[in-house]
């Protein structure tokens, strides 16, 4: 038996009712609104479907119900009456809704749905067991539901607070009700297996490096914005490489966003920026990284067609003003911004915010303005707008400082901003209104977490016909305008649903999501700033480019797939042979040294030996009848020499079946090049082993082979030293010693008498040789420390190691990179003299520092005075590389004198606040920074105008740039911390004289953000009762700045408690307004806002600053 029903539910249900009141599975609208929770969707259709059962205990394994459609699809009940075959037998009930025949469903079908499972009662439908769930339900997941929906004798059995049990007469009603879910985006619930990004939306996501998430949100909005795009290509790239220059390793990333159907890599990008690995793992401010962006940007623009587009695009103009209430005069300043930063705490929504920031402050009473020529008057104080950029920029304050907690925290109040915004009211009343000011939301970027971390991602809708995307890193995918708005306002949020859909409410959770920068273009320049994008703005040579690289990749990859077809083969030749230096006939696996470079083959594994024959005869122009391959193994003793040459006799053989029964244990085919002198007779005579030969030459302290010879196992060893002296051109009869390479750290002399085979001599063993030397020629040799037989050479080579020594500075003065061969055995001594030789430089005045191994960055700087072995230098690299890198310095005076002193630069800026000189001292490491002072004083020229103590101050800047950290002179300077940046100035009179009404404040140099600090700050004494039109007059003197420029100055008090945001004084202030008044807490300062001509600008916050080099 079935029954059927269909609801039109409403969008917020049933009136609220009280949970413990018993509810009637019959009662599908009440029973719904109690256990199925809204989950903010909208609803598609709801159905209730009912089958009865009769005879449970009799009923088979497993039922399906009678099919009902709801939501255009066909559903039914899945039924196992005593659990399914995962849980033990006769224990449980499972229960699943099932998607009825998903094979004849079109392909690529889904359907979402929220769901409640009911077993009841079919006399009382208030005795019920429920369980509810929701499922994307799909091919590969066609039913859901529950494998322990209930235990069998709960629902045999009457149950507290019932009179009867669930299942009574072995009959029961098995329910499902079913809200088919609306699903506008296609991905609700989407386990993003196998999603295509491009195919769902036809854009492609960026990886994400380790942290560089807010950087993909921003580079996503900028790519969107097309005539920003349209600017990037206009740059002239084709002679750049990309991981040098910004601006193509940018153009690459857009083009790669337009054509790849790949999630698109960015490390070209932050290689271009100078960033290391590291500095991918470290999360920047987005609006610091866009500036600086555009900055460099906009330098490689100058003089080429996109020169002005970044200004066009994003820059507005501002006015800030005082204007007299009764008296006709105002004093302003136009401004131009890139950007917006917009209040969020206390403000409700978008336009809050707005008329915040243009909120007018009453300057009147005791606060009244001195207005040039009129006196004190009433006044208005503020800041209007006179443009907005066709793309507006709104950074939205999320974090702030706290003063009761004396941190940084985020705010996640909510703050609601519209798709449209009007913003005609902020403008002043001379702004030009011939088109409409109102703006449309392009992009929302979104901030998860909290201040130490956390997630971004981006919303943007590319163009007015386009609909909302969410970019998140790799994945790109539709959006309701719901997730747009709503989820990113921030705020109280009841579960994920809002206050009006909530039923049995538990408690609310603070929504951590929401956005920090929205990005909106004007509705009236919208068809400029985002056209349809053509083909021909994509320059002709990126396309070029990146399709020959497409094709590589694609060539490589294919090569990659097909690899376990191919095998690779090196061949030693008598050639390669008489290069190799070192152990065997060839280096393969050796710890400290590079492998040797040998004629490599690509050979299919099913290749038969005699066209892999040809093909190695051809490429080294012999006829194929000339030719004998050995294949070399590896020895029980770690050696690998030639065993055996392939048969010739065997037309199947292939390389493979060589590689696996006569090479063992190795990945590529190793082959020796045999040339048969007499092709007429290729057969070797029964008894012969074919040895090699390498001469070590003391003259030179070299060994090189020297080919190899044929002879029988029964001749003499000597036999070999007419046929050495023939070979080497030697006079016959000149004496020579023989030594057998057994392995390294085994080279033992032979004795000539004996037979090859008496000295267990086989095919593939290498003998070396070297002149008979006299006592005096040894003693000759080694008192210039040189190696006088194979024995200890070859010791040598078994220690050796090829180190890299590359200059620590930039600076060209030191010349390039080099590298030496060294042996491990050797010293720091040694090891400075080889240097010091290659350098023609004193090896006392080197200093050497040594690297890490995966990046090459400075480590620790080595003591001479430890004279460590290089063994000792080199020794903790896990990596184990080839190579090592270590880094040298020229230095003036001696590593001895350097080790016991301590080496300082100190800037002097004098008594006007000016880097004048820099100055280097080289001081014992236990002088006080007093004697440092003595000895720079000596140095300087002090002020002669009265201004100056004569009285010199070394302090360091704060990290944040705006204070000085003063020595007391009694420090000792070994104890400084390294590296340091010292600096010091002539005290001024003004401040020694300093009486204790007086204060002394700290003044810094900054350009129209606080964060970018430049110059060196000072300190300044602050008088009371006095104007601060004459404290300016002071200030001007005290830094010597010329009245034009100190004319351009802005001053800002910049207060520790309102998080360093400054509050400017303007140039006409209150009278009474002078800055003593000012409670100075210890960290307050005094800020001078101007342009920065020394180009040292630093971040300061203790956050490393974001630099972008390329």
């Amino acid at each position: 038996m079935s029954d059927m029903d269909t609801l039109d539910e409403k969008a917020n249900g049933a009136p609220p009712m009280d949970v413990d009141e018993p509810v009637s599975v019959r009662d599908h609208e009440a029973f719904a609104a109690k256990h199925m929770p809204d989950l903010g969707h909208d609803v598609k259709e709801f159905r209730v479907f009912s089958w009865k059962l009769t005879g449970w205990k009799k009923l088979e394994k497993k039922l399906t119900s009678p099919e009902f459609d709801c939501g255009g699809h066909r559903w039914r009940i899945l039924l196992f009456p005593f659990g399914n075959s995962n849980a033990p037998p006769n224990d449980t009930v499972s229960v699943y809704l099932d998607y009825a025949d998903p094979k004849r469903a079109p392909e690529g079908w889904h359907a979402c749905a929220q769901f409640a499972l009911v077993i009841s009662n079919p006399h009382d439908p208030t005795i019920y067991t429920v369980s509810h769930a929701h499922h994307r339900f799909i091919a590969e997941e066609c039913d859901w539901g529950f494998t322990r929906f209930s235990e069998l004798r709960k629902l045999f059995t009457i149950q507290e607070g019932h009179s009867r049990p669930t299942i009574e007469d072995e009959c029961a009603d098995v329910s499902v009700f079913v809200r088919v879910l609306e699903d506008p985006t296609g991905v609700l619930w989407h386990n993003f297996v196998n999603y295509d990004s491009k195919k769902e939306t036809g854009y492609v996501g960026l990886k994400n490096q380790g942290a560089t998430c807010y950087m993909n949100s921003l580079l996503q909005s900028l790519f969107c914005t097309r005539y920003f795009r349209k600017a990037v290509y206009e740059i002239p790239t084709e002679e750049e490489r990309p991981t040098e220059s910004v601006a193509l390793a940018l153009q690459r990333v857009f083009y790669h966003l337009q054509t790849s159907d790949q999630p698109v890599g960015t490390t070209e990008l932050t290689k271009s920026f100078g960033w290391t690995s590291l500095d991918s793992f470290l999360q920047h401010d987005v609006q610091e990284f866009n500036r600086v962006l555009q900055d460099k940007l906009e330098s490689k623009m100058k003089g080429t067609k996109a020169e002005g587009a970044i200004a066009k695009l994003f820059v507005g103009k501002m006015k800030s003003y005082i204007k007299c209430v009764n008296v006709d005069f105002e004093s302003s300043r136009i401004e131009e911004f890139n950007d917006l930063q917009l209040n969020v705490k206390g403000m409700k929504n978008l336009y809050d915010s707005f008329r915040d920031y243009v909120a007018v402050e009453t300057l009147d009473g005791e606060n009244k303005y001195q207005a040039e020529g009129y006196g004190l008057q009433d006044a208005k104080k503020g800041i209007i707008f006179q443009s907005f950029p066709p793309v507006l920029h709104l950074q939205l304050k999320r974090f702030e400082y706290d003063v009761q907690r004396d941190a940084m925290v985020k705010i996640n109040d909510r703050h609601e901003f519209p798709f449209e915004i009007d913003l005609a009211e902020f403008l002043d009343e001379t702004a030009d209104r011939s088109q409409p000011w109102v703006y449309k939301l392009h992009g929302v970027l979104v901030h998860s977490g909290d201040l130490h971390g956390g997630h971004y991602f981006a919303c943007i809708k590319p163009d007015a016909a386009s609909r909302w995307l969410k970019f998140d890193d790799d994945r790109v995918t539709p959006v309701t305008d719901r997730e747009v708005l709503e989820e990113n306002y921030g705020g109280e949020v009841l579960n994920g649903v809002p206050p009006t859909l909530q039923r049995n409410q538990v408690r609310s959770m603070k929504r951590f999501s929401n956005a920090y920068m929205l990005v909106y273009v004007r509705e009236a320049l919208a068809d400029e700033v985002l056209p349809p994008f053509k083909e021909e703005d994509t320059p002709a040579h990126l396309k070029r480019r990146l399709e020959e690289e497409r094709l590589q990749v694609e060539a490589k990859r294919r090569e990659r797939e097909e690899q376990h077809l191919f095998l690779t083969a090196k061949v030693i030749t008598d050639d390669t042979f008489s290069q190799h230096e070192g152990f065997d006939l060839a280096s393969f696996d050796e710890k400290n040294w590079p492998p040797s470079e040998l004629p490599t083959f690509r050979v299919l594994k099913t290749e038969t030996y005699s066209v892999f024959k040809a093909r190695v005869a051809q490429h080294f122009n012999f006829p194929d009848n000339q030719v004998r391959l050995w294949v070399l193994v590896n020895r029980q003793n770690k050696t690998v020499r030639p065993d055996t040459h392939i048969p010739e006799n065997e037309p199947t053989l292939t390389v493979d079946v060589i590689r696996n029964n006569m090479a063992a244990r190795q990945t590529d085919l190793r082959l020796y090049l045999d040339v048969i002198p007499d092709p007429s007779k290729p057969e070797l005579p029964q008894g012969t082993i074919m040895v090699f030969l390498k001469h070590f030459d003391t003259s030179k302290q070299t060994l090189h082979g020297i080919g190899k010879c044929y002879a029988q196992r029964n001749a003499k060893i000597s036999d070999l030293v007419p046929i050495i002296n023939e070979r080497m051109r030697w006079t016959p009869g000149t004496p020579l010693k023989l030594y057998e390479e057994i392995k390294p750290g085994m080279i033992e002399l032979m004795k000539s008498k004996l037979t090859f085979s008496q000295s267990e001599i086989q095919d593939g063993d290498v003998i070396c040789f070297q002149v008979d030397l006299s006592e005096k020629e040894i003693h000759d040799l080694e008192i210039q420390s040189l190696y006088s037989n194979p024995i200890q050479f070859y010791d040598f080579l078994q220690n050796r190691v090829m180190i890299v020594f590359r200059p620590k500075s930039d600076s060209d003065s030191d010349g390039p990179e080099f590298s030496l061969v060294l042996s491990k055995k050797q010293t720091y001594d040694a090891m400075a003299v080889k240097v010091a030789e290659h350098l023609r430089h004193d090896p006392i005045k080197l200093r050497f520092t040594t690297t890490h191994a995966s990046n090459a960055s400075p480590k620790a700087i080595l003591k001479r005075s430890l004279n460590q072995s290089i063994a000792e230098i080199i020794s903790p690299s896990y990596t184990s590389p080839s190579t090592t890198v270590i880094l040298f310095e020229k230095l003036e005076v001696s590593i001895v004198e350097l080790e016991t002193k301590r080496s300082l630069k100190v800037v002097w800026t004098g008594i006007h606040n000016r880097e004048e000189s820099t100055h280097t001292f080289l001081l014992p490491k236990t002088s006080m920074v007093h004697e440092l002072a003595d000895h720079l004083s000596k140095q300087v020229t002090m002020s002669t105008n009265g201004q100056g103590s004569g009285k010199i101050r070394v302090f360091e800047v704060s990290k944040d740039g705006k204070t000085q950290k003063e020595f007391t002179g009694s420090e000792m300077i070994g104890n400084i911390p390294d590296p340091v940046e010292l600096y010091a100035e002539e005290v001024p009179w003004e401040e020694l004289e300093a009486d204790d009404a007086d204060k002394v404040i700290s003044v810094f140099h900054f350009s129209k953000e606080v964060q970018r600090t430049h110059g060196v700050p000072f300190k300044f004494v602050v008088k009371p009762g006095e104007r601060f039109a004459d404290t300016k007059k002071r200030l001007q003197a005290r830094i010597g700045a010329s009245d034009k420029d100190f004319s351009r100055f802005r001053f800002a008090l910049i207060q520790a408690v309102t998080f360093k945001q400054p509050s400017y004084i303007e140039d006409a202030v209150v009278v009474d307004d002078n800055i003593y008044d000012h409670k100075f807490a210890p960290e307050d300062v005094l800020g001078l806002d101007h342009v920065d001509k020394s180009g040292k600008t630093r971040t300061g916050t203790g956050e490393k600053a974001i630099v972008i080099r390329g």
